[in-house]
């Protein structure tokens, strides 16, 4: 039995709903830094807020299923690719260069598996180490 003042640290449990705060400022700080590196920097007052708060701490691979999220984004967004793609309409045309999807593909999934996978053990050694 510990006394009242001890200066004992509490075990707080990871969660989903602090993997989901952690999965937007993941995204958006990434795609913020694929877009203007400056705009990446504003995502870094709400990690720090959000460590402060170790409830919100220990869920921290969500940062890195964002990252996954938005590079799936990317993935997405040259599905048409690699390479030049023409197009033309009644009063226009163009041409548009894409890059290869598949490695922003690869990389996305592996880095969501890898977030889930650690998160999912985290929340079973933190159910087996709760403390009341």
């Amino acid at each position: 039995m510990e006394p009242t003042g001890s200066t004992a640290t509490r075990s707080y449990p990871s969660s989903w709903q602090a993997f989901a705060i952690w999965v937007v400022l993941g995204a958006v700080g990434a795609l913020g830094f694929l877009t203007l590196a400056v705009i990446g920097l504003v995502p870094i007052i709400g990690i720090v807020w959000i460590g402060t708060r170790p409830s919100v701490r220990n869920s921290w691979f969500g940062g890195l299923a964002g990252v996954g999220a938005a590079l799936l984004f990317v993935a997405y967004l040259q599905r048409r690719g690699p390479g030049p793609v023409c197009w033309h309409t009644a009063t226009a045309s163009g041409c548009d260069d894409y890059m290869n999807p598949w490695p922003w593909l690869i990389a996305g999934v592996a880095l969501i598996a890898i977030a889930v996978i650690a998160q999912v053990r985290r929340m079973r050694t933190d159910a087996g180490h709760t403390t009341p």
